[in-house]
């Protein structure tokens, strides 16, 4: 290797590792990993569920909580998570008592919690940056949010590993969970607990608007690559982690915001899986509607030689 090579390998490690000598970069590595697994995790059993909504629901509401947390001088993550079990409970309890669908409850509600969270800011001297709150404040950070993050984040996957084939069965079919002697009530709130832990850990990182990307993007693009749920899983941690660095590293070179970075190379992932899955469906539509195609061609040949 000449000195040349040695003297541009060296500025390619220097450049790469330029992010890692600053203390708040440090902790947004540390943090973004934390919660790319839990997320990735969550969101594949979001997908196959269909709660989507749900979570952006939960996600808009915890506002308020925020702000009463202020006033209380309590930490706010404690609010954040009541309001959103309160959400949670809030949709199911009028779903049950009217004709309305799971979706249109959802919508008058967390709209609802929401503008209340907007007009107790507005009114209400907080020390809690709205901007923080919306879309996360990753650089802003302390080892005591990481901490927090870290054993919420431990929660999370402990019940998931535990409960993980429980809530499988619960999932595709509740009719056989509930044959089976499952508690379908008990699985049925610890999920939505569980999405309420995740989104308040998920807050610091990218905020209460962004944080459904993190909970969708991970188990959207792993269902479309996988058809086995074990290897869904694998495929939505494995995307979360990298593009959570990938963005945070990018935004330290090109001077942005790491949440709407990370967020916009998963949908730019999804983008490009899906439009390998469409046209890998078209190439086999293609040989299913013409299998004697290629096998003409070469009796043609053949007869013609």
């Amino acid at each position: 290797m000449s000195w040349f090579d040695s003297l541009f390998t060296s500025a390619w490690l220097g450049l790469l590792l330029e992010p890692l000598q600053f203390t708040f970069m440090q902790q947004a590595f540390a943090l973004v990993i934390l919660i790319a697994i839990p997320t990735a995790l969550l969101s594949c059993f979001l997908v196959l569920k269909g709660w989507s909504l749900m979570g952006d629901a939960i996600s808009h509401s915890i506002l308020p909580g925020v702000v009463i947390a202020y006033i209380m001088a309590i930490p706010y993550a404690v609010g954040a998570f009541i309001a959103g079990i309160f959400c949670a409970l809030a949709t199911g309890y009028i779903k049950e008592h009217t004709r309305l669908k799971e979706d249109t409850v959802m919508g008058v509600v967390f709209s609802s919690l929401f503008a209340l969270g907007l007009v107790m800011m507005s009114k209400i001297e907080t020390g809690v940056h709205l901007d923080h709150i919306l879309f996360g404040d990753m650089l802003g950070l302390s080892w005591s949010n990481i901490v927090e993050s870290a054993v919420i984040s431990i929660a999370i996957i402990c019940f998931i590993t535990f409960k993980g084939k429980d809530l499988v069965v619960y999932i595709f079919d509740h009719q056989h969970a509930k044959a089976i002697g499952l508690s379908v009530k008990f699985l049925h709130y610890s999920l939505l607990v569980t999405l309420s832990l995740t989104i308040v850990a998920s807050l610091k990182v990218v905020g209460m608007i962004l944080v459904i990307s993190l909970l969708i993007a991970p188990g959207a693009i792993a269902f479309l690559l996988s058809n086995k749920f074990n290897h869904m899983l694998c495929l939505a941690v494995i995307i979360s982690v990298l593009c959570s660095i990938t963005g945070v590293y990018l935004s330290f070179f090109i001077d942005s915001a790491p949440a709407p970075t990370i967020i916009l190379l998963m949908s730019l992932l999804f983008i490009l899986v899906f439009s390998y899955q469409q046209i890998k469906s078209n190439i086999l539509m293609k040989k299913r509607e013409n299998p004697y195609s290629n096998t003409s061609i070469s009796s043609t040949v053949s007869a013609d030689a």
